[in-house]
């Protein structure tokens, strides 16, 4: 009797913590989610190694034939000026599978019910694995970029310019993260939840980061002009390499907050109907 009153007020007090204490418990998660990182980095290679695989296999296998067929200003310099925005986008995508998978290990490894009966800030465990997976997406797109400009990237963006990438890359990776921690909620295994993201990963091809939408067919391209990823690429290509954006910056922040606000939500729905008693 003693151990079940003490779980149950312990998972009472676990939703009640102070402001300062619930800071603290996400800071815990999020060190526990990068020292896993670092202790079994093959999801973070993996996130990393398919973008770069993609960009070397665009510059160099396929770059001749598809940057003759981009005309006009949309090209300025070599294909790899075109491409390169778009594969950086793509590992911000990639890097989004993080948190499915490592939410849904804990979830099917019992460690989220163990959680529950301790005296720790509900909202920490989620804050934990977003911020964690923000920083390794962060990281793997430094990696990204670095080897874009190894090839031949060259964008001219001013410093201010260089800010606002980050800060659109960060606003997009933020919102996939927090979409990606509702898909490792709600899926029921391990397998599942690496397959879920896997439309997120690959929907910037279906936009302008290949090549421009007005190449492709009809229905495609109807498709590619409005979904998300193509005003986002298109406002990081033109941040970087001086082209046009219009409207795609307004766009992007609004497809961002959108989709940002959809995950958080479905998120902490999912996880307070499996933490409850």
């Amino acid at each position: 009797m003693t151990t079940v009153t003490s779980t149950a007020v312990a998972g009472a007090t676990a939703g009640s913590r102070p402001r300062g204490y619930a800071v603290r418990d996400a800071v815990t998660m999020f060190r526990r989610i990068m020292k896993r990182a670092v202790r079994y980095p093959s999801i973070a290679v993996i996130i990393v190694m398919m973008p770069v695989v993609f960009l070397l296999l665009f510059n160099y296998a396929f770059g001749g034939a598809l940057g003759a067929s981009i005309q006009g200003p949309q090209l300025a310099g070599d294909y790899i000026d075109y491409v390169a925005p778009g594969i950086i986008l793509m590992t911000v995508a990639t890097g989004s599978v993080g948190a499915a998978l490592t939410i849904c290990m804990d979830k099917t490894e019992g460690i989220v019910n163990r959680f529950r009966t301790m005296s720790i800030s509900r909202g920490s465990f989620l804050t934990g694995h977003v911020l964690g997976n923000l920083v390794q997406t962060v990281l793997g797109t430094v990696v990204v970029t670095a080897v874009a400009l190894a090839i031949g990237f060259r964008p001219n963006a001013s410093f201010v310019e260089w800010l606002a990438v980050a800060g659109l890359l960060i606003a997009l990776a933020t919102a996939l993260t927090w979409l990606s921690a509702g898909m490792g909620l709600t899926a029921k295994t391990v397998e599942s939840a690496s397959n879920l993201p896997l439309p997120i990963t690959f929907l910037p091809f279906l936009g302008s980061a290949i090549v421009p939408t007005d190449t492709m067919p009809g229905p495609l391209q109807w498709f590619a002009e409005y979904q998300p990823f193509t005003p986002v690429n298109e406002t990081l290509r033109g941040l970087l390499m001086g082209t046009g954006i219009g409207n795609s910056a307004y766009l992007s922040l609004a497809w961002c907050a959108g989709i940002g606000l959809l995950g958080y939500l479905w998120s902490r729905t999912a996880f307070t109907k499996q933490t409850k008693h």
